[in-house]
């Protein structure tokens, strides 16, 4: 593996699949000793994040008013 003049390198596919690298993951680049190690960058979550996170795609294919139903406590 060679650095480009742009100081980039190509991650191999099976490194990026075992670690979930996907393109758009932000990471960073920690300094341990005489290595260097490339981790996934974890943002901060609070909780409303993660119940968002938890809570998306359980409504999909439900009607306006279904919503509305659910959002007011309606059977």
């Amino acid at each position: 593996m060679v650095i480009t003049s742009k100081g980039q390198v190509t991650i191999p596919q099976r490194i990026r699949n075992r670690f979930g690298l996907k393109p758009g993951t932000a990471v960073e680049f920690v300094a341990e000793g005489s290595k260097v190690v490339l981790k996934p960058k974890r943002r901060r979550t609070s909780a409303i994040d993660d119940w968002l996170a938890e809570a998306r795609g359980h409504l999909r294919g439900k009607s306006t008013d279904a919503l509305m139903k659910l959002t007011r406590g309606e059977d």
